[in-house]
């Protein structure tokens, strides 16, 4: 490990079938006004909903609704959350959901009481709130895996108007007091949106993975969650109520991205900016945006990071390595890949997405170029990538 790093995590989980019974008693730990964020209304008709009210109600809670968080949530419902919260003076925010709804969820919590335009501040200019800024504590109760959003700070907020869709990591203050993790409650999810949620954890995963040159032992473990994601994603296309293989899922989401496996690397995040672009246009589902650029991305950076591609073709997809050059493993390694992104299901192309050959150029715009991987991209190479993505 080269370096210098601090590893904090505040937030507190509850894993397992009977993990909200551990609700009430976290509750105590808050004022009596709760807003209770959650999406289309899911949670309503697989009964969470209901569960949920019932504890706030016996707790003694009164309860603010703060329903209709999108998929991909805006700052116009940003701005809505925050008149909400401010109105009815909040003490707790509980989001319901998945990754989306707790994003948005970090965006009303940091902004209520902070000055100026929340978007410009926090999204645009990546400022985090001062010092002694109030923040309105969060809890999250977790219905959809992918996002790693329950243990970190993460924020993705998109603006339609701007073309924009830009994802804050706030400081340890915004990361939930709590999280409750049931597996059970991802079973409902929708094909499409578990296997998008797949391949959201694996991108994670190597977007921190493929970065520095160093023996790190994060790289050891990043290796360890990929295989166990691989495996048990391969049951749970086929067997989408097995709870051990989404239970396993569940787990491995969460520590693919509470920044315990970036430690001590530089970190890559490209299939992120990329990816993020794409949504900004096309409204897609986030992990499927993903999916569909990271394979051009890869190879467009093989040669740049090689020796990691290589082990990553070795330890994680086993591919014999005797008589074949560097190359030659590391190609084997990205096919076997694609291999698993296909036996998964994901969207494999930007073309099914809806993205069109005149959205390139403000797509590339919109992709923040960063500069912690193997290659620093430039504008025209970001350009090929979405070309060779189609």
């Amino acid at each position: 490990m080269l370096g210098n790093f601090s590893y904090h995590n505040p937030t507190k989980l509850y894993f397992g079938e009977d993990s909200l019974n551990e609700l009430s008693n976290e509750l105590k730990n808050y004022g009596p006004i709760v807003m209770l964020s959650y999406g289309g209304g899911s949670i309503k008709r697989n009964g969470i909903y209901g569960q949920v009210i019932d504890i706030l109600t016996e707790c003694g809670k009164t309860v603010v609704e703060d329903g209709g968080v999108m998929p991909n949530p805006t700052v116009e419902k940003l701005y809505e959350g925050i008149s909400i919260a401010k109105e009815n003076k909040v003490d707790l925010i509980l989001a319901v959901g998945g990754g989306s709804t707790i994003d948005y969820a970090k965006g009303v919590a940091a902004s209520v009481y902070t000055e100026g335009d929340p978007w410009e501040k926090f999204y645009l200019n990546e400022e985090d709130p001062e010092p002694d800024a109030k923040i309105i504590p969060i809890g999250s109760i977790l219905t959809m895996v992918g996002t790693g959003s329950e243990m970190n700070g993460g924020s993705v907020i998109t603006n339609h108007v701007q073309n924009l869709k830009i994802g804050k990591v706030f400081d340890g203050r915004l990361m939930p007091k709590f999280t409750i993790l049931n597996p059970k409650y991802t079973f409902t999810l929708p094909q499409y949106q578990m296997v998008a949620g797949f391949f959201d954890i694996m991108c994670h995963i190597l977007e921190q993975y493929l970065s520095n040159s160093d023996d790190n032992t994060s790289d050891y473990l990043a290796e360890g969650l990929m295989r166990s994601l691989v495996h048990a994603t391969l049951t749970a296309v086929k067997d989408p109520n097995n709870y051990e293989a989404r239970s396993n899922i569940m787990w491995t989401a969460t520590w693919a991205l509470n920044t315990l496996i970036g430690c001590g690397k530089s970190q890559d995040w490209m299939v992120h900016m990329i990816g993020q672009s794409v949504g900004a246009y096309t409204n897609a589902t986030h992990g499927m945006t993903l999916a569909a650029v990271s394979l051009a991305y890869y190879r467009h950076i093989l040669d740049a990071g090689l020796h990691k591609f290589v082990r990553f073709a070795t330890n994680v997809w086993q591919v014999n390595p005797d008589g074949k050059t560097d190359k030659e493993v590391a190609d084997e390694g990205l096919e076997e890949f694609k291999k698993w992104m296909q036996q998964i299901g994901v969207v494999m192309n930007l073309t099914d997405l809806g993205v069109k050959p005149e959205m390139w150029e403000g797509i590339a715009k919109g992709s923040f170029i960063l500069e912690g991987g193997y290659k620093v991209l430039t504008h025209e190479e970001i350009i090929e990538i979405l070309k060779e993505s189609m």
